[in-house]
């Protein structure tokens, strides 16, 4: 009955009683959006929503504020126009519960508009303007009272007013007049005394309590006023409108509110008051800015001493927290410290982030000071006896030096000397400590400083042992570290050496921990190693995929557990944070098993046996539906088809899997799909050739690419590829595909609808297939539908444009296809224009030299192991390619100017086993003993340019063919 006229306004009045229990009222909200609603009762629900949050308890009023959100979203301010002036009777109200409402409501739409585009967002300007003087006068007389609801309002007053500045900066909000009111109401917050005794003795009901969370909020719409719009060393160069505001903000603003966080860090060191992590955080953030520009600088730079040892310093040992999560809950601790989303904007995160900047950005001021500070501590440690050694200290230590690696061993550095020394006094000894943490930490330093080279390479091997002998500790994180730190030793000869007899027993723990924690970074440990001893590995590689697989399966039936709530099994969608740590450790593990695929494409007999093994994990994935895994999914199945060079009868039922998921939910993943697509038809060409069903799916996932308007031209291209990989595999034995393939790349061709030059010539390629599949059937169908002298015309005049090796190769060989064709197979209307066809194929050799060693440049490039540190022209070109290709829409007007397709060096076709100079020379030589006439029809017209040319590719390819013989 929910959709019958009068139920919703119903149920919006029982949510609105007062005298109905909670249970009741909880139960009338649904979020179900897809409900009919008649016009009538969409007035009649915005007519009492706002008074219904009046009387509703705060279980309800969260319901009806999400449900307004909806409204608003929909109706506002079109279908609405009422609601501010409704809103500004609730904000001028005497009674603080209407407005409470008022706040609740303004909310609610501020957040419609919270992250609009520019030209989106004038309605939120007129609600500030209409709005935020009344707002800020309130939270002046809510500020000086101490009762938990005025601090719910206040929240909720800043909330809004950070909510409205998260992309601009309105013109309103930077005049003084209202800055300066809302500036000294923030700051004034930051200074607010929070009695010592009203607060919660439980630390985790201290970080809850309502006044710190509002204090936070308050430190959140300072920061963000600096640190996006008021800093001018930080303004991004798109926010240039701002820098008369910023330069005001830095000299006028920002250095009271820089005084006003310092003396709130000075009374936490003296212990004076307490503060949440949140606002510890904050403030480490809001000094980071401060350091970067020149006033605030000079105001914070006394302090950096202070801060350094007294703020930072206590903030990065090991605490009484840490160790209590250790020891009670060690999966939660190894996930807060190595992810790196758990630990972002975090209290530590943000000091360290401090440290490293102060460090370099002042290095002048501040790097030997640091130093000095480290040192005094790990000497103090040293000279302590060992009974009374405080391993937190060390730990804080330790953690400052490994945030600093980067400076420390920077160029021109005057300290990288000094860490080898370093390492043997101060690390070494607590590979062994008998704090559990000093020897996670002493694995975590020797990852920070990977690319430390010691002078002594027995120091190399000492650090191997000493980290191997960790991932035998029985602690969880301690081991954790060591994996984390056995990754970037592989890099050094005599280590990789090392390793060899621990091989297994190192890959063992890794899937141990993987079992145990589910995290993708480990996987990622493995990933490499599996990728890096291979060969070693080969004996092993079933049982460790089977044991891969088993992982995944385990974590995908716990994510299965997590959703049973749903109305659908298959629901993967609004995951939790655990569920998302569940996912990635998914994605990890699938990433190890594509590696541990690829580095066996030597053993076809073991691929045999892995696809067998990994048959529940792809049928898992795609019967699933899991949209999320699809990206690592299909490519598991690319390199199982790819590396063994054939199609067994399991990834033909694989096929299946994925035609299905395609037609269901991955419409959406054709660029994912094409290469395991391809492989199908090129290396199960036999089967595909002799099966109709096949042929019949594949055609109509193509049919689907080319013609669904939810899809753009990229992923037109990728179902062009697919036609072309097809014709090119399958030369004669798939006639009954020409025709609709020809008629889905006219659809584009004669209507002019290619936004971009590549999908252009990829429609146009299209056709150049069928011509060289089969010329004679692919004129008779263009001559049929009088498409002839449109295509050929429009193709001649492109060819500058077909730049890769491929491209080139294709119309030469197709142009060599029709020339070898009897006079009388030609159309009519074409026979005056043949010629022509001569002198683009020696058009497009001239061009073909110059594309051949572009690409073997960037093969040799590619496979440059140290492509990071030597190649960066290449990754800017890589990055200027894809820019170009990410641009989209395109002015035809502007076409010639458009960069050259990006060339695809892994790009594999039957085509590159022909050599176009030797097919061009066949041609042309039988045509001059077979068909004398119409050779001279052909080359009557050449001049002596045109002539030279021909003879230089003629050349060419007698060169080509007696190196060929040569070699055989």
């Amino acid at each position: 009955i929910e959709s019958q006229p009068g139920f919703l306004p119903l149920v919006l009045q029982i949510q609105a009683s007062e005298n109905l229990e909670l249970g009741a009222r909880q139960a009338a909200w649904d979020e179900n959006k897809g409900i009919t609603i008649t016009p009538e009762d969409r007035l009649i629900i915005k007519q009492n929503i706002l008074l219904a949050l009046t009387t509703a308890p705060a279980a309800v009023q969260v319901q009806l504020a999400a449900s307004l959100n909806t409204i608003l979203t929909c109706d506002f301010p079109e279908k609405w126009p009422t609601f501010i002036n409704e809103l500004e009777s609730f904000m001028i109200s005497e009674e603080i519960r209407i407005v409470h409402v008022g706040l609740i409501a303004l909310r609610e739409v501020v957040k419609v508009f919270q992250w609009k585009s520019m030209d989106r967002r004038e309605p939120l300007r007129q609600i500030i303007k209409l709005t935020f003087p009344a707002i800020n006068a309130i939270c002046n007389k809510l500020i000086n009272l101490d009762t938990d609801e005025a601090a719910e309002m206040l929240k909720l007053a800043l909330k809004i007013y950070h909510s409205s500045i998260q992309v601009d900066l309105p013109k309103c909000l930077q005049d003084p007049a209202s800055l300066v009111p809302w500036g000294s109401l923030f700051v004034q917050l930051v200074d607010k005394k929070i009695p010592e005794q009203v607060l919660p003795e439980d630390p985790e009901e201290r970080e809850q309590f309502i006044w710190w969370k509002t204090k936070k909020w308050a430190y959140h719409c300072l920061n963000r006023l600096f640190g996006k719009y008021g800093n001018p060393a930080m303004l991004a160069p798109s926010s240039t409108k701002y820098t008369h505001f910023a330069k005001s903000f830095a000299s006028n603003f920002a250095p009271n509110i820089l005084q006003t966080y310092l003396q709130q860090i000075d009374g936490w060191i003296k212990k004076e008051h307490w503060m949440s992590n949140k606002c510890l955080a904050l403030s480490a953030a809001y000094f980071d800015d401060s350091i970067k520009h020149k006033t605030t600088w000079k105001i914070i730079k006394p302090y950096t001493d202070t801060l350094v040892a007294q703020f930072i310093f206590p903030q990065l040992c090991f605490s009484t927290e840490d160790e209590q999560l250790w020891s009670e809950e060690p999966i939660e601790y190894v996930h807060k410290k190595i992810d790196p989303f758990e630990d972002f904007h975090s209290t530590r995160n943000n000091a360290t982030t401090l440290l490293i900047d102060l460090a370099r950005d002042r290095k002048k001021h501040t790097f030997m000071s640091i130093l000095g500070f480290i040192n005094d501590v790990l000497n103090r440690y040293m000279e302590t006896p060992d009974n009374q050694k405080n391993g937190r200290d060390k730990d804080g230590a330790l953690c400052m030096i490994g945030a600093l690696s980067s400076v420390i061993l920077g160029n021109k550095s005057e300290v990288a000397n000094m860490m080898e020394p370093f390492f043997e006094a101060h690390v070494f000894p607590e590979f062994r400590s008998r704090f559990p943490y000093l020897r996670a930490r002493a694995c975590d330093i020797t990852r920070h400083f990977s690319d430390l080279d010691f002078s002594n390479e027995e120091n190399t091997l000492t650090v191997y042992r000493n980290v191997l002998n960790c991932l035998r500790d029985k602690e969880l994180p301690v081991r954790v570290q060591a994996a984390l730190a056995l990754q970037p030793m592989i890099r050094h000869e005599n280590v990789r050496e090392a390793m060899g007899p621990n091989l297994l027993f190192i890959m063992q723990e890794f899937l141990d921990m993987t079992n145990e924690i589910d995290n993708d970074i480990l996987s990622g440990v493995m990933g490499e190693f599996v990728e890096v001893f291979a060969e070693q590995l080969t004996p092993f590689a079933v049982q460790l995929c089977t044991q891969l697989r088993d992982t995944f399966l385990r974590i995908m039936e716990e994510l299965a557990v997590t959703y049973q709530g749903t109305t659908d099994d298959n629901d993967f969608e609004g995951e939790s944070e655990e569920s998302s740590d569940k996912t990635m450790a998914a994605m990890g593990v699938l990433k190890t098993i594509g590696t541990l695929i690829l580095s066996l494409e030597s053993t076809p007999e073991i691929l045999q046996q892995l696809q067998e093994a990994l048959l529940p994990v792809i049928t898992y994935t795609l019967e699933k539906r899991i949209i999320d895994l699809y990206d690592e999914i299909f490519e598991i199945i690319d390199s199982c088809t790819f590396s063994s060079k054939h199609v067994t009868p399991i990834m033909w039922g694989v096929f299946d899997l994925m035609y299905s998921a395609f037609k269901d939910s991955g419409v959406d993943f054709m660029h994912e799909m094409l290469p395991a697509f391809t492989n199908f038809v090129t290396y199960g060409n036999d089967v595909f050739i002799h099966n109709d069903q096949i042929k019949e799916m594949m055609f109509d996932i193509i049919d689907t690419v080319m013609k669904s308007d939810h899809l753009g031209e990229n992923d037109r291209i990728e179902a062009c590829r697919l036609m072309e990989t097809i014709l090119l595999n399958c030369r004669g034995s798939v006639d009954v595909l020409v025709a609709p393939f020809l008629n889905l790349a006219f659809q584009y061709i004669l209507t002019g609808q290619m936004k971009t030059t590549e999908f252009k010539v990829h429609c146009i390629e299209v056709v150049v297939n069928c011509l060289y599949y089969n010329p004679a059937l692919t004129l008779s169908i263009l001559e049929e539908n009088q498409w002839t002298q449109g295509f050929f015309t429009l193709w001649l005049s492109t060819l500058d444009k077909f730049s890769r090796v491929h491209d080139k190769k294709l119309v030469i060989i197709t142009l060599c296809t029709l020339l070898s064709l009897p006079a009388d197979k030609i159309p009519p209307s074409l026979l005056p224009g043949w010629p022509q066809l001569l002198t683009s194929v020696s058009h497009v050799f001239q061009s073909l030299p110059e594309a051949l060693e572009n690409r073997e440049t960037m093969e040799q490039i590619y496979s440059d192991d140290d492509i990071q540190d030597e190649d960066t022209e290449y990754l800017e070109y890589l990055n200027q390619q894809i820019a170009n290709q990410n641009n989209g829409e395109i002015d035809a007007n502007d076409e010639e100017e458009e960069e050259d397709m990006a060339e695809e060096i892994l790009f594999e076709s039957p085509l590159d086993d022909i050599d176009p100079y030797i097919c061009f020379e066949q041609v042309f030589r039988d045509m001059q003993q077979h068909n004398p006439e119409f050779y001279a029809h052909l080359t009557k017209d050449l001049n002596v340019e045109e002539q030279n040319k021909i003879m230089a590719i003629l050349s060419t390819a007698e060169q080509n063919r007696n190196e060929l013989v040569a070699t055989q």
